[in-house]
C-alpha cells in the first residue's frame, strides 16, 4: 500500500485478558489501522510505542506475523477454558494488509481446530473471503460477526472513514455472511452527535441492516479520549468548523453528556419500531445496546 510502512514483528503472546468488558479475551492481529477512521478510540495505542497516533496510525502498521502459531499454542493448553475471544477490538482484523498476510484467517483456523468461539468486528468486506472458515468455526464452537456501518450517506462516510469501503459494499458482505448461515450483526457505531444522529439517518442504517439479513444491531455514542480527541477535532476543523464550539462544550471529558447518549438511545430504539423483533437486550454503562432484528 502506497504511503504505508509495514513492520513485521513476532509476538510472545496474542490472546489478551480484557477486564471490565463483556468479553474476557481479545486478539488484535495488527497494531495500527489503514482505515484511519477519524473517531477511532484505538489510536491511543500507538502512543504506547511512543508513536504518533494521528498521522502514523494509518501509515505505520505492525503485523504480528506469527500470531496464528502463537494462538494455536495458547488455545491448545490444557488450562485453556475455550471461552469467547473478541477479534479486532483495537484494529480492524480485515484491513487491506490481511489480504496479503492472512493473519486473521490463520487465527480463525486455530480457534476452529481447538473449538474456541470467536467474535469479530470489522468495517471491511474482505471478511467474506473467509466464509468457509467462519462456517466451520460456527459448527464446532460458534462465531459472531459485527460489521460496522455508521451512516448510509456515502459522502459522509468518506469524510469520517476515509479509506473504508462504502456502506453498500459492507452491506453486501452482511448479506453474504447471512446467506452463508453466519451470525452477523451491524454495529451502528459510533453515533456522532449532530452529524450522524438524526432520526432519518439512524432509521436508514437500521432498515438497511434488516434488509441485508443482519440478526441484530448494536450502537454506541462517540467517545473522545486522548489522541482520538485531537484527531476528531482536526476533522471538525477541516470539514465542520461550525461545530467545533459545540463539540468542545459537549465533550469536556471522554463521554458525551448522559442526556445526549440517552437521546441517541431513544432514537435508535424508535427506529426499531418499524422492524419486527423478538426482544431488546439493554446493556448499561457505556457497553453497546443490542437490539434483535429476528
Amino acid at each position: 500500500m502506497r504511503g504505508v510502512e509495514v513492520i513485521e514483528q513476532t509476538a510472545k503472546s496474542v490472546i489478551n485478558a480484557v477486564p471490565g468488558m463483556p468479553f474476557k479475551w481479545s486478539i488484535n492481529p495488527y497494531r495500527g489501522c489503514y482505515h484511519q477512521c477519524r473517531f477511532c478510540y484505538a489510536r491511543r495505542t500507538h502512543t504506547f510505542l511512543e508513536e504518533d497516533g494521528m498521522r502514523q496510525w494509518g501509515t505505520r502498521i505492525y503485523v504480528k506475523v506469527n500470531a496464528p502459531a502463537v494462538v494455536r499454542a495458547e488455545v491448545s493448553k490444557r488450562s485453556w477454558k475455550h471461552e469467547d475471544v473478541a477479534i479486532g477490538t483495537a484494529t480492524d482484523p480485515y484491513q487491506p494488509l490481511e489480504g496479503r498476510y492472512r493473519v486473521t484467517r490463520g487465527i480463525l483456523e486455530a480457534l476452529r481446530d481447538y473449538r474456541t468461539p470467536g467474535a469479530i468486528i470489522t468495517r471491511s468486506p474482505l471478511i467474506v473471503r473467509d466464509i468457509d472458515v467462519l462456517q466451520s468455526l460456527a459448527r464446532v464452537a460458534g462465531v459472531r460477526v459485527s460489521v460496522s456501518i455508521a451512516t448510509m450517506d456515502e459522502a459522509l462516510a468518506r469524510e469520517i472513514e476515509p479509506t473504508v469501503a462504502p456502506p453498500r459494499q459492507r452491506l453486501r458482505a452482511v448479506r453474504m455472511l447471512a446467506e452463508a448461515g453466519i451470525d452477523v450483526s451491524v454495529a451502528l457505531a459510533p453515533v456522532l452527535p449532530g452529524i450522524t444522529d438524526a432520526q432519518e439517518q439512524l432509521e436508514a442504517v437500521v432498515a438497511a441492516a434488516r434488509d441485508a439479513g443482519a440478526r441484530r444491531i448494536w450502537h454506541n455514542t462517540l467517545n473522545l479520549h486522548d489522541v482520538t480527541r485531537d484527531e476528531f477535532f482536526r476533522y471538525l476543523k477541516e470539514h465542520r468548523p461550525e461545530m467545533i464550539a459545540q463539540y468542545a462544550d459537549l465533550y469536556r471529558g471522554k463521554y458525551a453528556p448522559r442526556a445526549i447518549s440517552e437521546t441517541i438511545d431513544a432514537r435508535v430504539h424508535a427506529a426499531y419500531q418499524t422492524a419486527p423483533m423478538r426482544h431488546i437486550d439493554r446493556i448499561v454503562a457505556n457497553v453497546p445496546t443490542q437490539l434483535s432484528l429476528i
